[in-house]
């Protein structure tokens, strides 16, 4: 988490240098806090936005002027989560663990209760930016309102001891239904990746549609959260930036997100522009067409970088079969795929104005839920050498794709 709430270009070198830490984050130097004097007992009701602008692009979201949360106890959150028990942690990223929680309500006057799942972001005490983190996701989470963005529901803000309330997310990231094995977790359908696609692409879209644009800088498989039915919602906004002024084609700022995912203008200048994000996504759609991590060194060489190696392959319908996950068994419809991969080209475009907005990529990615076309009866073996050579030459390199990292993907 960094979310920076000035609208002002922050300053960086003329140069500079970028280089892949050991947790699979990029960063272009050391980062120093410059907020001095901070009152941790008020939440800014600074508002960056225009509540009418976000609901006029999309109609079921809305942006609200000042944050609308409650305020639990550290009492309540022990209780909720059990004392914060290891058997209860979701994940954990850079800003602390996350816990499953059961929140209980009971009516006045009434001995019956009910209660409601929610999970719990504890800040660790070692963490770097700390405070700032907290207090930026409060101010923008709790203002912002889409069913495609994880809801804040409150925090807790007693001494030390910063949390944060979330909605809770049945079926957890899609990074983990993509790039896990086991009983736990089902191999996606297809149907199900554009259902997730389309959402997490409407996220995007609402985000950049306000009038004060936002840039998520962040997007990437392990933080778009999915609820009971699929529904794809975008979380952890710490590296969110307010976008540039209508007078400037992009902010300057330190190099900062996930190695693999991060557009290569940004990493390259440190220049972050609105359809940066874009980039990401088309990451994320080569991810779910092929079941493949963005970066993996346990690839083969020049197979590492997953962008680099495949796109040869999205511009050509022989070789897209061969790159398609296979987890999906052949049941999809190629046609439908093509499209996708077309599209996946696009948002990779190495100069960001040739990249297509993301209000582009919602309607592009809904022609082709709404042309509803049917997979092909699949080819056995014995049909198409071709297909046992796909599966073949994929089952090595699935396996080493599931070996430990070295970091825990941050969770909900």
């Amino acid at each position: 988490m960094g979310l920076c709430w000035s609208s002002s270009p922050s300053k960086s070198p003329s140069t500079t240098t970028t280089t892949p830490a050991s947790t699979g984050n990029i960063s272009s130097g050391p980062f120093k806090s410059t907020t001095t004097g901070t009152s941790r007992s008020t939440i800014s009701n600074f508002s960056g936005f225009s509540a009418a602008s976000g609901e006029d692009a999309y109609p079921e979201g809305q942006i609200l002027p000042n944050p609308n949360l409650r305020i639990f106890s550290l009492a309540e959150l022990r209780a909720s989560t059990r004392n914060f028990k290891s058997e209860n942690v979701l994940g954990e990223g850079g800003f602390g663990k996350v816990f499953k929680g059961w929140l209980e309500e009971k009516g006045p006057g009434s001995h019956s209760s009910t209660g409601t799942v929610i999970a719990v972001k504890k800040l660790n005490s070692e963490s770097f930016q700390g405070f700032e983190e907290w207090q930026c996701e409060v101010n923008f989470l709790g203002r912002i309102s889409h069913p495609n963005l994880v809801k804040l529901l409150g925090y807790c803000l007693e001494g030390d001891d910063l949390l944060l309330v979330y909605e809770y997310m049945q079926k957890g990231s899609l990074e983990n239904h993509l790039f896990r094995k086991g009983s736990v977790v089902q191999p996606l359908s297809w149907e199900i990746r554009l259902k997730i696609a389309i959402g997490a692409a409407k996220g995007l879209a609402f985000l950049h549609a306000s009038e004060k644009q936002v840039i998520y800088r962040d997007f990437k498989a392990s933080n778009i959260l999915l609820d009971a039915s699929y529904n794809a919602k975008l979380s952890d906004f710490g590296l969110a930036k307010l976008g540039p002024s209508a007078s400037q084609s992009h902010i300057t700022t330190r190099v900062m997100g996930t190695q693999g995912y991060a557009a290569p203008e940004y990493v390259a200048t440190g220049h972050l522009y609105v359809k940066s994000d874009n980039y990401g996504f088309g990451v994320v759609l080569a991810e779910i067409l092929t079941g493949l991590r963005a970066v993996d060194p346990l690839r083969p060489t020049g197979q590492q970088n997953l962008t680099d190696w495949i796109k040869p392959h999205l511009s050509e319908r022989r070789k897209l079969r061969r790159i398609m996950d296979p987890r999906l068994e052949g049941k999809y419809p190629f046609k439908s795929a093509f499209r996708v991969a077309q599209l996946a080209l696009k948002c990779l475009e190495p100069e960001q104005k040739n990249r297509p907005s993301m209000k582009e990529v919602v309607e592009s990615l809904e022609l082709v839920l709404a042309a509803n076309e049917k997979p092909l009866e699949r080819r056995t073996a014995r049909d198409s050498p071709s297909v046992g050579h796909q599966q073949s030459h994929y089952r090595r390199e699935h396996l080493t794709s599931f070996q430990p990292r070295q970091t825990v993907a941050r969770a909900h």
